[in-house]
């Protein structure tokens, strides 16, 4: 089999507060929404801007540092994986929702903090 490779980098800032929240197997897990912003000139020299919002997950301690340290507007580095996950509602309608899942944090703003989280002991 091929191997693949399935890492993204984002620098933005939360839009919300993370929320914390746990498994039923007692595991952390924290959400939280990062904007980047990107900006270009247009090839007759309007300055164009857009905003690209990222679903950002992460899991046990990484999780409990984002929920501590983080907050809205902060902001932050985050290095993981792009997962997407499904499920049905109760009126039997399919979701789906793109996640990158962390595994590398650090806070840009105010004082540095870097946080990882060994992947290995995922049980997700």
């Amino acid at each position: 089999m091929t191997r693949g490779l399935n890492k993204v980098l984002i620098i933005g800032s939360l839009g919300a507060d993370p929320e914390m929240r746990y498994t039923p197997g007692g595991k952390p897990v924290t959400s939280f929404s990062v904007e980047v912003n990107r900006g270009w000139r247009t090839s007759e020299g309007e300055r164009k801007e857009a905003t690209e919002w990222f679903n950002v997950v992460a899991w046990g301690n990484l999780a409990e540092i984002c929920n501590q340290y983080l907050h809205k507007g902060s902001q932050v580095y985050v290095e993981g994986r792009l997962q997407t996950r499904s499920w049905e509602d109760s009126s039997g309608t399919r979701h789906y929702r793109t996640e990158l899942v962390a595994n590398e944090m650090i806070i840009l703003d105010g004082r540095s903090y870097v946080a990882d989280y060994d992947t290995s002991e995922n049980d997700y």
